[in-house]
């Protein structure tokens, strides 16, 4: 079969590979459709990052490089084993994550922070940028009729921002004053999921103008901070007080020192964005602010089925407008890739298909 391996920095190749074979509990999905995600472009860029190597293989896979990205994956279930719960032909979504069920993170029931955490795409050889894979039955989610074959893709980015909001352990966001960093993918899922939850006043820091266009339906103000002085704004917009929440989706180690000044006091910083490199924390205004920052990666047991739930019951609208471009898979490095780098602000999601389109 065909899949987008890869194997270096800079060098993702469409190689020919044998087909992974099912262990006992895990089932065969036909891969329809994959997002390529920020991630995936990371490692494109300045990787291996969290791909495995020869030097460091994962600890549950034992996989290294060459290893097929893409963990932004639904398809359809084929030939499922006596006594399944899915039959051949079933639309499914993916949760790509790898867990070792054995650390005390697992066994505590959180399994986000799995000591050994990997993922489909990345750290098992194979993954949605090809044709095949095979997942344990448990991390398969039964696609319903109102969520489409051709926009499925797209749940796991909504999946990490609900999740994320969960962490902030905030229960009630009809009243939050909350800046969000970055109108891409991951910025844009959150505004979705904070207008579900009841979010009014969402202001968004976002740079580039067809961005802010686009994220400009589901927000209240958007805020141009090559132009605009953000912290100063972000006051004005709350009479003063400045937001009590910040999400920042961007990783731009230029907005972070804006946004702590945006917080108020006893502000809550939630990092989702990945970062390509370390930073320097302003550490003074987390002193003098008392501000609490905190980490979110991937998502725990129940934010799929949470999310799949809430397009049931109609609360997330607009999620299909995440989908921005789609692409065969003989074409992810001219027309993905490389057309993320070069005209990344003119896309949300761009998605592949290992079928012709």
């Amino acid at each position: 079969m065909k899949a987008a391996r890869f194997h270096a920095r800079g060098d993702i190749r469409v190689d020919e590979v044998e087909e992974p074979q099912p262990s006992d509990g895990q089932v065969i999905v036909d891969v329809e459709w994959c997002g390529i995600c920020g991630s995936d472009l990371h490692e494109y860029l300045v990787g291996p990052i969290t791909v495995p190597t020869t030097e460091r293989p994962h600890p549950l896979s034992k996989a290294t490089i060459p290893v097929t990205l893409g963990h932004e994956l639904c398809g359809k279930v084929r030939s499922p084993p006596a006594g399944s719960k899915f039959k051949h032909g079933d639309n499914v979504m993916v949760d790509p994550r790898v867990l070792c069920n054995a650390c005390l993170a697992c066994k505590a029931g959180i399994s986000h922070c799995c000591s050994k955490l990997g993922y489909i795409g990345g750290s098992t050889g194979f993954g949605g940028f090809g044709e095949t894979v095979v997942v344990d039955e448990g991390k398969l989610y039964l696609l319903p009729p109102q969520i489409p074959l051709e926009y499925a893709a797209v749940l796991e980015p909504l999946v990490i921002v609900h999740h994320a909001m969960k962490v902030s352990r905030i229960t009630d966001w009809r009243d939050k004053d909350v800046l969000v960093l970055g109108g891409g993918p991951i910025g844009f899922a959150l505004l979705l999921c904070l207008k579900a939850a009841g979010a009014k006043n969402v202001i968004v820091s976002e740079p580039t103008a067809l961005r802010r266009e686009q994220v400009s339906h589901f927000c209240h103000t958007v805020i141009n901070p090559s132009e605009e002085n953000v912290p100063q704004r972000c006051s004005e917009l709350t009479d003063d007080r400045g937001v009590e929440v910040v999400f920042d989706c961007a990783g731009a180690p230029r907005a972070l020192p804006g946004a702590l000044d945006a917080l108020q006091f006893e502000g809550l910083y939630m990092m989702v964005a990945v970062w390509e490199q370390d930073i320097t924390i302003p550490c003074w205004q987390f002193l003098a602010k008392h501000i609490t920052m905190k980490g979110t990666l991937i998502f725990d047991d129940r934010a799929m089925s949470e999310v799949i739930q809430m397009i049931v019951d109609g609360k997330l609208q607009g999620y299909k407008k995440m989908v921005t471009g789609r692409i065969r898979l003989d074409d992810i490095i001219e027309n993905g890739f490389k057309e993320l780098i070069n005209n990344k602000d003119e896309h949300i999601k761009i998605l592949v298909s290992p079928k012709s389109i």
